[in-house]
């Protein structure tokens, strides 16, 4: 089991490591090439939905490919996982974004250790990550509901359209939130408005939780319905 959770814990900090990389990556190199705001955005899209696609598909038969607390939280809470494993998944996560920043850094030449001072704050912030994570969540119950082959499209798919509709761009993950925190670049945020993302992402979440307990139940049979009555 010790050696389980080893690999378990290398996979979600690799899987979270590589999300994080890309995130910033592709958001410095989509700044690089044009001046266009939203052609930025799209060339920051794409590459998140396409890695999660490939994460999700090779990490999961490992770990669940997590890669996210606000998931490894409604897992625990649903009893899906151990609480010292996730526990550990979180910190896993979280030092795996933060090297992924740094990773994205050095690949671009650029100062490795930066603080972002990108303002990400206001009522339509904290909206946008509630929703965006309780979308994300309920995406991912749902789907090991009734599709769980296609988790791995869904999740990325979920990600690329709320990139899009939600006014924060959907980080929808308080361990890519802190590593974004540490990159003064397309991608980040600054530190001061990370605890209201973090709560926000983590209510969307329980909220999501909360609604697929009760709408992706077992519907009881009409029999057993009228016995009831």
């Amino acid at each position: 089991m010790a050696a389980d959770l080893s690999r378990r814990i290398v996979a979600e900090a690799l899987g979270t490591a590589m999300l994080v990389a890309t995130v910033v990556g592709s958001g410095i190199m989509a700044d690089r090439l044009t001046d266009d705001v939203g052609l930025s955005l799209l060339g920051n899209t794409l590459p998140t939905g396409a890695i999660l696609v490939v994460l999700i598909t090779i990490l999961g038969p490992i770990s669940g490919a997590h890669f996210n607390p606000a998931v490894t939280l409604v897992f625990a809470l649903r009893r899906e996982i151990e609480a010292n494993a996730a526990l550990a998944y979180v910190i896993a996560q979280i030092v795996g974004g933060v090297a992924g920043t740094l990773l994205a850094h050095a690949m671009f030449e650029l100062p490795i250790l930066q603080i972002s001072q990108t303002v990400r704050t206001g009522n339509g912030q904290w909206i946008a990550e509630l929703v965006a994570a309780f979308g994300l969540v309920f995406t991912i119950l749902a789907g090991l509901r009734f599709r769980s082959d296609a988790i791995p499209w869904l999740v990325g798919l979920y990600i690329t359209a709320a990139y899009w509709f939600t006014a924060s761009t959907s980080f929808a993950n308080p361990a890519v939130a802190v590593a974004r925190a540490l990159s003064n670049t397309f991608a980040g945020i600054r530190p001061i408005d990370l605890p209201a993302f973090i709560v926000a992402e983590l209510l969307g979440a329980l909220l999501a939780m909360a609604l697929a307990g009760w709408l992706l139940s077992d519907p009881k049979p009409i029999r057993q319905m009228r016995a009831a009555k």
